[in-house]
């Protein structure tokens, strides 16, 4: 059958169908690790819009990145609910020297069970959660399961993907507490030494590389991934690592 040239010319002068692109809103994108995991998923270009949660109006730096300004005076439940279809949260805090970060709204870890609920409550159907734990502090059998009441909370809020990330870190220094237990901590500290290397902490440029990687191939389902598996990513391929992680 002939094809007519206005045909063809009316085939070329139609769009082709665009695919939609979920929306992304990141919670606690400060710190080291919050800075490098939002740069490195602002560059995977897979979200139509990239929202980080903000106490004060700003202008991001990184292209087709907003502030979504919240109201932390006001109960977390209360928030309006936000335009989302993938949720990143991570806790780590913000380094007060840096502005930019002072703006920026960062969870606490007992708000972890609120802020995955309001995320649901606005659409949120895929939840990736960046959770540090101290080197040691965790005991074996939790790290590939759900270790708190929290997390099990949150895996019945009814995510279609929901990936919990165990970044371990230095344990953080505590307040002095007088002479004696200064000199206890001191002779207790050898045994940061007796921790095996697969268990010490990542640098955060290969954690997020990880974090990255985990929002690309998650399949649908609950993922744990211990301490052991990012620090084992981060001695290869990440990617190849994080793809026989999840995969069947």
């Amino acid at each position: 059958m002939p094809v007519e040239p206005f045909q063809v010319l009316g085939a070329a002068q139609r769009e082709a169908p665009r695919l939609s692109q979920p929306r992304l809103l990141i919670a606690g994108a400060t710190g080291i690790l919050g800075t490098e995991v939002l740069r490195r998923v602002s560059g995977l270009h897979r979200f139509s819009s990239t929202q980080v949660l903000a106490r004060e109006p700003m202008r991001a730096g990184i292209r087709g990145t907003d502030a979504l300004l919240v109201d932390d005076k006001q109960p977390l439940p209360e928030w309006p609910a936000p335009a989302a279809d993938t949720g990143l949260v991570m806790f780590d805090p913000p380094r007060l020297f840096n502005d930019r970060e002072r703006a920026l709204w960062t969870p606490r870890p007992e708000q972890f069970v609120d802020v995955a609920t309001w995320m649901r409550r606005g659409g949120v159907t895929t939840l990736v959660v960046v959770l540090p734990h101290d080197i040691g502090r965790l005991p074996a059998a939790l790290k590939r399961g759900l270790a708190t009441l929290d997390e099990q909370s949150v895996c019945a809020l009814g995510f279609s993907r929901l990936v919990i990330v165990r970044s371990a870190r230095q344990p953080l220094r505590a307040a002095s507490r007088g002479w004696l237990h200064d000199v206890a901590a001191w002779m207790l500290s050898v045994t940061k030494y007796m921790v095996p290397s697969s268990q010490q902490p990542v640098r955060a440029a290969k954690v997020a590389e990880f974090v990255a990687a985990v929002m690309e191939f998650a399949p649908p389902g609950i993922h744990v991934a211990s301490s052991e598996t990012v620090w084992q990513a981060a001695q290869t391929d990440v990617r190849g690592v994080v793809q026989r992680w999840l995969a069947p």
